[in-house]
Formats: structure tokens, sequence, C-alpha cells
């Protein structure tokens, strides 16, 4: 099953004084990249977090964004540093009674000095927002899967059809093959009557034939090439993560290409060996986006 490491997904889950709601997103990457951005209370669970997303994505940068809105997430309180406070107030009195000052120290002198006085924020464990953010976030894996199996649907036809245009020109090579040696022949009578007055030697013919149509053999490259093809085509009905292996598939595909490109010494081969190398470099392209 082809599967696409493209997609969104998002859920909203109401439970008590809270509202949880999670988005997703992914996109391609070489490997599985999780990065989750939750308030401070649940960086604790992060972990279990995590754990979870690895369930449903194998491969694939994936940004999980949670917000959550409500009474009750974090307890407020003041805190007063006594000890700075009474310094304070010992080293006012002591400049009074040393310049004989007379100016009284007012409450909003204390009040502004941020260092005496702070708000304290502790966060409250809360159990129930816990499992309500956990729900929230299955929900919203489950429609990131759906969507990226939706677009996954649509990769495995793109590919089937490059891959069935690529077998017919594989095909196409293989039947031509046979006129590339019959021509070669006739190439070579022509020019050894030439050269020989028409008193051509069908030994020697035979001979060039043969070195001619060994280095131009590219029997193996079209079955290995054949080969590959099956492997493509059965890897797209696995229900694992096959981007990789396609990749590689592609690769050695490329490679048996390159060959018989190099070897087959002919033409019309040659303009057939272009248009499989435009068809792998669209699969390619495609693969890129497949888990």
């Amino acid at each position: 099953m082809v599967v696409s490491m493209t997609g969104f997904g998002s859920a909203r889950v109401e439970s008590g004084q809270h509202v949880v709601t999670v988005e997703i997103k992914s996109v391609n990457h070489r490997f599985c990249e999780l990065n989750i951005r939750t308030p401070k209370q649940l960086v604790k669970i992060e972990g279990k977090l995590k754990k979870k997303m690895t369930g449903y994505i194998k491969r694939g940068k994936v940004d999980a964004f949670i917000t959550i809105t409500g009474e009750g997430l974090v307890h407020r309180r003041l805190k007063v540093d006594w000890q700075l406070a009474d310094d304070y107030f010992q080293i006012i009195h002591t400049l009074k009674e040393k310049y004989s000052l007379k100016d009284n120290v007012l409450l909003q002198d204390i009040l502004q000095r941020d260092e005496l006085i702070s708000i304290e924020e502790t966060e409250e464990e809360n159990k129930e927002l816990e499992h309500t953010v956990e729900r929230a976030l299955v929900k919203s894996l489950e429609d990131l899967t759906a969507m990226r199996r939706a677009e996954g649907e649509k990769l495995q036809e793109d590919l089937l059809l490059h891959i069935s245009l690529f077998r017919e020109t594989l095909h196409s090579i293989n039947k031509h093959v046979p006129e590339v040696i019959t021509r070669y022949r006739t190439r070579l009578e022509r020019k050894i009557k030439e050269l020989t007055d028409d008193r051509a030697d069908e030994s020697r013919i035979l001979t060039e034939i043969a070195v001619f149509a060994d280095k131009s053999d590219i029997s193996e490259e079209i079955t290995r090439l054949e080969s590959h093809l099956t492997q493509f085509t059965s890897a797209l009905g696995q229900d694992i993560p096959i981007g990789r292996k396609l990749d590689f598939i592609i690769q050695e595909m490329n490679r048996e290409v390159n060959t018989i490109g190099s070897k087959a010494n002919d033409a019309v081969i040659a303009a057939f060996v272009v248009e499989m190398k435009t068809c792998l470099e669209k699969l390619r392209e495609q693969v890129q986006n497949v888990e």
C-alpha cells in the first residue's frame, strides 16, 4: 500500500473545563522526525505522545501543535522575598538616619520593586486533561493518516502509469535487438565488398558479427530490468513503508538503462533509452513522497 508522507490532520476535543486542539502536518523526510509543541504542563508526557505518533507514522517530518484553553491550567500566587525586603528597609532607615532624611517610605515604592514581589505559577497535575490530549492526538493522527492514504492512492496510480510506459518501451527494445544485428551485417558486408572488389570473406563477416553481437548484447540488462519491474509493482502492494525500497529499485533500474545506452550502439535504442530515463525521472520524483 502506497502512503504519502505529505498530509494534514486536526482534532478538537472538549472535556470538563478544557478544550484541546491538535493540528498535525507532515512533509517529506528521509527519516522519521517528530516534533511536538505543547503547553508547559504537557512536557512531562511528551515522550508518551511521541510514542503514540510512531504507531501511525514511520517516515516523514511531522509537526504537532497542541493548544489548550480553559480554567485551572496553572495556579498563580504572589511570592515575596522577605529577606530582601528586610534588607531594603534596613538600608533605607540607615540612610535616613545617616543623612538626616525626612522622606517617608511609601507602599508603592515597595510594590514597584520587581525583585521583591513576583507572581509564581505552578502547574496543576490533571490526569483527565492528559487523557483528553491523548484522545485529541489520536483523532488528529487518524485524520492525518486518512489524508496520507488518499494521497498515496493517487501516487500509486501515477507510479503504475509510468511503470507501464517503461515496460512497453523495454519490450520495444527487446523486439528491436535482432534488427540491430541484421543492419550491422548489411553495413559490414557492403563495406567489405567495397574494400575487396566484391570479394567478401563469409567467415570474416561472421566473426565480426559475433564480436559486435557480444559487445552490444543487452539481454542480461533487459532480464534484470524485467525483474526490477516485478519487484517494484510487488512492493506497491506491501502494507509496510516502501519509499526507500522503491528508491533503491529505481537507482538499480537507472544503472541498467545507462548500460543499455552505452552498449546498444543503435540510434533507435538510444531514443528508447531517453524515453525510459524520462519515466525513471518521473518515478523518482513521485517516490520521494512515498513513506
